[in-house]
């Protein structure tokens, strides 16, 4: 007994030494919490923007905190985001994203180029294809659409607007991006959907490392079911998939990926491209059902456009109303972290004149939709919808926002920035202009209950891009040609 208790003992203090630290002169705050290594986790995986918003409240716009045995500092001044950035010398994307790659999906690319993927995205999501891949998707929107709700259906159908949404948009990307022709092809996009959707319930969960041991085992059936269905999409010319995929697969093989790692592959950039379009159209969507005069400014805009204007890309779209619809909707509903690893020691040097030590080894964490996106000083009343909130008052784009009295630079950042910025961004917009144009000209959209009001996020979801709703917001819709 006394042997076992001395054991322990010499383990506490073992532990202590490894694990203690104070704040010196240069760093941050810190705040470790009261918990021995897991200091702040339950409360920051719990609801982020509630926790940080306390942390800022405490500390100011920069602190570090205990996270599951990991210090993160987290920057919360807009006006200081770029010295982070922009910085790839002392600070590393790939190192976190790769640990997030093998918890979720299960992937290791060791030999992965990851400059070359983004070539690729580039080439084809803003490149030569971008107006096919476009075409594309249009007419696999307007067929989903036709096949959920017929021209000569003449009854309310009711249903949960983040299932419609969700469902619509997910399946057509797919047939665009990954399954070709409906008809064409063994994989039908409602069962990689449905399976999708069990996958993307534990996400969050398989990101933090905190699955019970049934969801652990339902999490690896779901991936393996998926790996399935994903097996033919892009493995040949004649499969059906986009060009973007054949390239991508094309890529892991001269990487050395066997079949099974490229099936995992294929099941990230499902998520990657399939895992926000959706949840934001749902939000703009239920944004302007529930704010009357938002939904009337949008539809008087696009009443002077025609189908073939908005799947033109001769030209810029000229929608400003509905420009500035998305950007009050992406504000409220996008949060991601932008999270970088402290490869050797650097001095951040604050916009406001303060200089801290960031320590190797440590993470960094940018946080927009605490600020720039929710902060008050930025944005009037940042928790209410303002469908024209960028908007002048001439009717022309807003992008004058100030902090502390200077111009910024980031006043909403839902597409992050820099070497996370959204390659595909453009084809996301375009995406959601031609779902809500075809929805508002085609059908009958209205709450089944008129004082309805939005459904509360899932809190758990803060830093993983589109927050989804806690519960629906129920519709019932109809082909607008009938009575």
């Amino acid at each position: 007994m006394i042997w076992t208790l001395f054991l322990l003992g010499q383990a506490v203090l073992l532990y202590f030494i490894l694990t203690h630290r104070s704040r010196s002169k240069s760093d941050p705050p810190l705040d470790k919490g009261v918990i021995p290594w897991l200091g702040h986790a339950l409360e920051f995986g719990k609801d982020a923007f509630k926790f940080l918003n306390r942390m800022k409240l405490k500390h100011g716009d920069i602190f570090t905190v205990r996270v599951a045995g990991r210090y993160v500092t987290v920057l919360l001044d807009p006006h200081s985001y770029d010295t982070i950035i922009n910085d790839s010398d002392s600070l590393d994307f790939t190192r976190y994203a790769q640990v997030l790659m093998e918890r979720i999906f299960n992937l290791q690319l060791p030999c992965h180029q990851q400059a070359k993927a983004k070539a690729i995205m580039k080439k084809h999501f803003l490149g030569v294809n971008f107006v096919a891949l476009n075409s594309t998707m249009s007419r696999h929107l307007q067929a989903s659409l036709k096949a959920e709700m017929p021209q000569n259906q003449k009854d309310w159908k009711k249903e949960g607007l983040f299932n419609f949404s969700y469902s619509l948009l997910f399946k057509a990307g797919y047939l665009t991006l990954f399954g070709g022709e409906q008809n064409n092809n063994s994989t039908d996009p409602s069962s990689v959907y449905e399976e999708y959707k069990k996958f993307d319930a534990l996400l969050t969960k398989m990101a933090r490392g905190t699955l019970k041991p049934e969801e652990k085992r339902k999490a690896q059936s779901v991936r393996q079911r998926l790996w399935e269905l994903l097996g033919p999409a892009g493995r040949t010319e004649d499969s059906g998939s986009s060009p973007w995929l054949h390239d991508y697969r094309r890529l892991l093989r001269e990487e050395g990926a066997n079949e099974e790692t490229q099936k995992k592959a294929v099941l990230m950039q499902l998520w990657a491209t399939q895992g926000n379009v959706g949840p934001a159209a749902f939000w703009l969507l239920g944004y302007l059902l529930t704010n009357p005069e938002a939904l009337a400014a949008v539809k008087r805009e696009f009443s002077g456009i025609s189908m073939m204007e908005t799947s033109s890309l001769n030209r810029p779209m000229d929608t400003p109303v509905f420009d500035s619809v998305l950007e009050e909707t992406l504000r409220l509903t996008a949060a991601p972290f932008i999270t970088r690893e402290v490869v050797q020691e650097k001095t951040l040097h604050m916009a406001d004149g303060h200089e801290y030590l960031l320590r190797k080894g440590d993470r960094v964490c940018l946080f927009p939709f605490n600020s720039p996106q929710m902060d008050p000083e930025i944005h009037h009343e940042p928790q209410k919808y303002k469908y024209d909130r960028f908007l002048n008052q001439d009717g022309s784009v807003k992008r004058d926002f100030y902090k502390g009295g200077r111009r910024l630079k980031y006043y909403t950042m839902p597409w992050g920035a820099g070497t996370n910025g959204c390659v595909g961004k453009q084809f996301a917009i375009h995406t959601i202009r031609q779902f809500v144009y075809m929805v508002l000209s085609n059908y009958d959209l209205e709450l089944c209950d008129p004082n309805a009001q939005m459904p509360a996020v899932n809190t758990s979801r803060y830093g993983f891009g589109m927050l989804q709703p806690d519960g629906d917001l129920f519709v019932r819709y109809k082909p607008s040609n009938t009575n």
